[in-house]
C-alpha cells in the first residue's frame, strides 16, 4: 500500500514552503489557518496584479514603438520597469521565503514586480515574433486547467513515488541547462539543443511536462496544508 509523507515533510519548489520552515510554524488558533478557498482567492487576486501591471508596461513599449517605429528605443524606454521588476521580485521573494509571515504584503508587490518584468520581456519577444506571447499565455493555462482537473478529479494521485520522480526530473532539467552553460564557455555549441531541430522541439515538451507536473506538486502541499491546519498567511 502506498504510504504518504507527513505534511511537514514533504518538499515544495516553491521556497516558502519549505519543510524546514514550515516546521517552525507556531501552533495556529482556530479561525486563522490556511482554507482552500482562501488559497485559491489570493492566487487570483495576485494573478490580477501580474496582468494588471503587465499590461502596463506592454502598452509603454507598444506605445513608444508606434510613435518612433524603433524596437531600440522601445526597448530603452521600458528597460526601467524590466530592470524594477527583476529586482524587486527578488527581494521580495527572498523576504517572503524567510518571513512567510510577511506574505500579506511582500505577496501583492511581487506580483506586481512580476507583471512589469513580464510585460517589458513579452512585448519585446512579440515585437520580434508576433503573436508568441499570445500562444504562451493561452498554453499556460490550458495546461494549467489540465493539471488541475486531472488532480481534482482523482485521475492523477500524487503519492511518494510519483513526488519524488518529479522533483528528480525537475532537477535533470536544472543540470542539464547548468551543463549546457558550462559547456558553451568551451566553445562547445548547444544550439541544436534549444533551436531549429527536432531534438530540441523533443527537449522542449518533455521539459514542459515537467513543468506541468510540477503544479501537480503545489496543488497537493495546498490541500494538505489546509487540512493540517497550516497558518493563513
Amino acid at each position: 500500500m502506498e504510504t504518504h509523507m507527513p505534511i511537514m515533510q514533504q518538499q515544495s519548489h516553491n521556497p516558502t514552503l519549505r519543510s524546514g520552515l514550515i516546521s517552525q510554524f507556531p501552533a495556529t488558533p482556530a479561525g486563522q489557518t490556511m482554507t482552500l478557498h482562501g488559497a485559491l482567492n489570493k492566487v487570483l487576486i495576485s494573478l490580477v496584479l501580474v496582468v494588471v501591471s503587465a499590461l502596463y508596461t506592454w502598452n509603454q513599449y507598444v506605445t513608444v514603438l508606434n510613435q518612433t517605429q524603433n524596437p531600440a528605443h522601445a526597448m530603452a524606454a521600458t528597460s526601467m520597469y524590466l530592470w524594477i521588476g527583476l529586482i524587486a521580485g527578488l527581494i521580495l521573494a527572498i523576504a517572503t521565503a524567510f518571513k512567510p509571515m510577511w506574505a500579506a504584503v511582500t505577496a501583492p508587490l511581487y506580483a506586481i514586480a512580476e507583471g512589469l518584468f513580464l510585460g517589458s520581456m513579452s512585448a519585446m519577444f512579440n515585437a520580434s515574433y508576433p503573436g508568441i506571447v499570445i500562444q504562451a499565455i493561452s498554453l499556460t493555462f490550458a495546461v494549467m486547467a489540465v493539471m488541475w482537473f486531472l488532480y481534482q478529479s482523482g485521475l492523477i494521485r500524487v503519492t511518494n513515488k510519483l513526488r519524488m520522480g518529479i522533483m528528480a526530473a525537475t532537477g535533470g532539467v536544472f543540470l542539464f541547462y547548468l551543463v549546457t552553460w558550462i559547456v558553451g564557455f568551451f566553445g562547445v555549441s548547444t544550439e541544436n539543443l534549444f533551436f531549429g531541430s527536432q531534438i530540441s522541439i523533443v527537449i522542449s515538451l518533455v521539459i514542459v511536462a515537467i513543468a506541468a507536473f510540477n503544479l501537480l506538486l503545489d496543488f497537493d502541499l495546498i490541500a494538505r496544508g489546509a487540512q493540517s491546519g497550516w497558518p493563513h498567511y
